[in-house]
């Protein structure tokens, strides 16, 4: 019996499953996402929701049927577990789950299984009420590793309020209310606080908190959209157009 490939960690399976996956037509892989090591989405809205692990075992098949909120309600058309152990596939049926197996091939890259060729009879279908609301953005981040990082709508909009920051100088109250984040932790903490008038306050660079070198990928596409949409120019009362 060939033996299944053997993966050092969590994240580097992953990583292969999505390097594999972003050659499959219309899938975008959303790393961490909603409760999933990977959330995947098609081009039509289908959604399939993956469990990682290095072996099979009861954690990542209790994983697979409780991320996401209960059966019927919110959740992703499928579940799956991705595990390089092959010889559950029965098991994983019976709890409407599929099995996805990598294999590697003779160049050293990896395909797995089963396909997402639009054919689903392998597939078990969960009928969900309602599919997970996905990310303004594709995560940059790692999937499948201990205490992941999530891109999370807080996140986002720190990311904006990083992006307003280094295209005018200064940030306002305003600004915290655009982005749908609290002000008081940064204005407080991490800020440089510069009086502009009496009762009205501009904050500029403090302490970074890093935000933008964590998402290398994601900031310059969410500094982009701040610019494009006119927000780092201010009227007198520091609103953002």
């Amino acid at each position: 019996m060939k033996r299944p490939p053997s993966f050092k960690t969590e994240a580097e399976m992953c990583a292969a499953f999505i390097v594999w996956l972003k050659q499959q037509l219309g899938w975008t892989p959303y790393a961490e996402t909603a409760g999933w090591d990977i959330l995947l989405a098609h081009a039509d809205g289908t959604q399939i929701g993956v469990q990682a692990k290095l072996k099979f075992n009861l954690a990542v098949l209790t994983q697979a049927v409780e991320s996401g909120g209960g059966w019927n309600e919110v959740g992703p058309d499928y579940r799956a577990v991705l595990v390089p152990d092959g010889g559950h596939a029965d098991l994983c049926a019976a709890l409407s789950l599929t099995l996805i197996r990598p294999r590697k091939q003779w160049n050293g890259s990896f395909e797995f299984e089963p396909g997402f060729d639009r054919s689903w009879a392998r597939w078990h279908y969960c009928n969900p009420a309602k599919r997970h609301d996905l990310p303004e953005y594709v995560p940059d981040v790692p999937a499948g590793v201990p205490s992941p990082s999530t891109l999370t709508k807080w996140k986002v909009g720190a990311l904006q309020v990083c992006a307003v920051m280094e295209l005018r100088g200064y940030v306002t109250r305003q600004d915290f209310r655009l982005a749908r984040i609290d002000y008081r932790r940064w204005t407080q903490e991490w800020l440089e606080a510069v009086p502009e008038k009496p009762g009205r306050w501009r904050w500029r660079d403090g302490v970074d908190q890093g935000f933008s070198k964590k998402h290398p990928v994601i900031y310059p596409q969410v500094r982009a959209q701040v610019r494009e949409k006119g927000l780092a120019a201010a009227t007198e009362d520091g609103v953002l157009l």
